[in-house]
């Protein structure tokens, strides 16, 4: 091999090692991957702009940027509202059911962020008993079709580059309704196990709204249960303070007196609920705070917060907001906020300044929840273009009538037209890391290429084996993209897979489709790890779970899961 061979190989290497070893940084571990393979003259000119304007590429990003509309409609809220009963069984499978059929078209981490407050918040069942099935059913609802997961767009992206022809919107639907039928009765099953956590209320939520009953008030003589004040829409009364007497935990018998301050704690969005009793004066209303934008977040496993304190990043300046809550689920925080080191899946409540908006950097440290914006929700004429045109979009390019990259992008004009997106959301909302590291990685694709990599790899699968081997080979590029996804995240994964499953099929002489798709079912099935995958990271501290569930609960999944890629993508997609 040439000396390109082996710079390519090593760089190769080094990104997974650097993957492993950074595992909050993979923008950064692909950025510096891509300035390497330019540095050294290992990729053209050409190749570098046809990787960043890859048509699938371009796919992906289009449709982030339009489902930012969609995620402002009530669509979500109204699904969420219709999940909650008081059976069990019936809860599980309305949640499992609607969870997957909205993760097929949309972005799975806005389906996950809106169900996640309703379902922490029931009064039926016990959060821990669904949160875990909640994202599991995201991650295979994401499987059924093409929009339904970044990794299948990223897999897509690269599968256009190295031939020319898109996957179909259904390629994945067939393996993805065994996915999710087989699994689902897999995750029916062992749901029995998961933990039965009872949340302490005040410990469970992010910050707290103060309301006094005033004189006159019909409160005044009646008991929380009777007021109607047990069972709100994501907020709990967790606190009476009478007479600078705090009364904690709160009975539902307990009898409201005239000059009692309730504390709430919850969903600020849902706030506006207390306005309908009658003699309830709401401190935030009173004294400005609901004007004050805040907003609640998760904190990513990248942001530059994780392990360092507030006070130490310069948090106001950064971001221009303030913390006024922290919230670490299953962990009682203590001391100055400014002192409190972060970690990743912490919950935030900010205070935000006008500037928030325009920060390049939030999407990139936070996974928002509420109360992103003062205008986050659009009804009326612009919730129905919103919805409408999405639907009619998806639909158009599932028949084959509009390619979808035309499709999406003219959608987006609509929504920018029609007020339903600015240009600041989007500007701070773009998904750059995603690009970067699907670029890079095809960038990396073409080195391989350019240095015989890959026609060494190829070469060397065609010396060594035969068509007796091919269901090992595809055990083994599963098994590898597996793992990657447990390590080092899905999309991570799906990037630095696919030229290898690419030249190992080119090798053994079949078609490529098979080692294709494997890869990119595999780098989906991330249900060990609550790393692996996004909405993983989400549940994981909103249900107070231990990495033991995720090991419990996951790996009969993942077995169940490995199981019915290997044995149905031959059958689907013959060699």
């Amino acid at each position: 091999m040439t000396l390109n061979a082996y710079l390519t190989i090593a760089i190769f290497v080094a990104t997974i090692v650097g993957l492993v070893r950074y595992q909050n940084r993979p923008a950064r571990v692909f950025g510096v991957t891509l300035l390497l393979l330019v540095a050294l003259n290992l990729v053209t000119s050409e190749q570098l702009l046809s990787s960043m304007a890859n048509p699938g590429l371009v796919t992906l990003v289009l449709l982030i940027l339009c489902s930012f509309a969609l995620e402002k409609t009530r669509l979500l809220r109204i699904i969420a509202s219709k999940v909650i009963v008081k059976s069990y069984i019936s809860t599980w499978l309305r949640l499992f059911g609607m969870t997957a059929l909205s993760s097929s078209l949309l972005n799975n981490t806005a389906v996950v962020a809106t169900l996640l407050s309703p379902i922490r918040n029931n009064p039926h069942h016990v959060a821990s008993k669904l949160l875990l099935p909640l994202s599991y059913a995201a991650i295979l609802g994401g499987t059924l079709t093409l929009v339904g997961t970044s990794t299948n767009l990223i897999v897509n992206s690269m599968y256009i580059d190295a031939s020319g022809r898109s996957l179909s919107f259904f390629s994945f639907t067939a393996i993805g309704a065994l996915l999710l039928l087989g699994c689902g009765l897999v995750l029916s099953l062992v749901s029995r196990f998961l933990p039965n956590i009872i949340h302490q209320e005040k410990s469970s939520q992010g910050y707290f709204i103060e309301a006094n009953v005033v004189e006159g008030s019909e409160l005044i003589g009646r008991s929380v249960e009777g007021n109607g004040l047990r069972h709100l829409e994501s907020l709990f009364l967790v606190e009476v303070i009478r007479n600078d007497r705090l009364i904690s935990p709160v009975k539902p018998t307990e009898v409201l007196h005239e000059g009692d301050k309730l504390i709430f704690s919850g969903d600020i969005t849902k706030v506006m609920q207390l306005s309908q009793f009658s003699g309830l004066e709401m401190f935030a209303e009173r004294n400005g705070l609901l004007d004050s934008n805040l907003t609640e977040v998760v904190v990513k496993q990248e942001s530059v917060l994780a392990n360092k304190t507030l006070k130490r990043v310069g948090f106001r300046a950064l971001f221009d907001a303030a913390v006024v809550a922290i919230r670490r689920d299953g962990e009682e925080i203590s001391g100055k906020l400014g002192a409190v080191k972060i970690k990743a899946g912490d919950f935030l409540v900010l205070a935000v300044g006008r500037d928030f908006l325009k920060r390049r950097n939030i999407s990139k440290n936070f996974i928002i929840l509420s109360g992103v914006e003062p205008e986050t929700h659009i009804k009326g004429k612009k919730a129905w273009i919103s919805i409408g045109g999405f639907v009619l979009t998806i639909l158009l390019a599932a028949t084959g009538l509009v390619n979808m990259l035309q499709g999406l992008l003219l959608l987006l004009g609509v929504l920018i037209f029609s007020q339903c997106l600015n240009v600041n959301e989007i500007t701070r909302r773009f998904p750059v890391e995603i690009w970067l590291i699907v670029a890079s990685a095809i960038l990396l694709s073409h080195a391989l290429v350019n240095s015989g990599v890959a026609t060494s790899v190829a070469s060397l699968v065609e010396g060594v084996a035969d068509k007796e081997h091919l269901m090992l080979a595809l055990i083994l590029v599963y098994v590898a993209t597996w793992l990657m996804t447990e390590v080092i995240t899905n999309n991570a994964a799906a990037a630095l897979m696919f030229p290898i499953a690419y030249s190992i099929a080119l090798g053994f002489g079949v078609d490529v489709m098979p080692f294709v798709m494997t890869v990119a079912f595999a780098a989906s099935g991330s249900f060990i790890s609550p790393y692996g995958y996004q909405t993983n990271l989400m549940v994981y501290n909103a249900g107070c779970y231990r990495l033991k569930d995720f090991v419990k609960i996951g790996l009969p999944l993942s077995i169940t899961y490995g199981a019915i890629v290997i044995c149905a993508v031959p059958v689907f997609f013959p060699f």
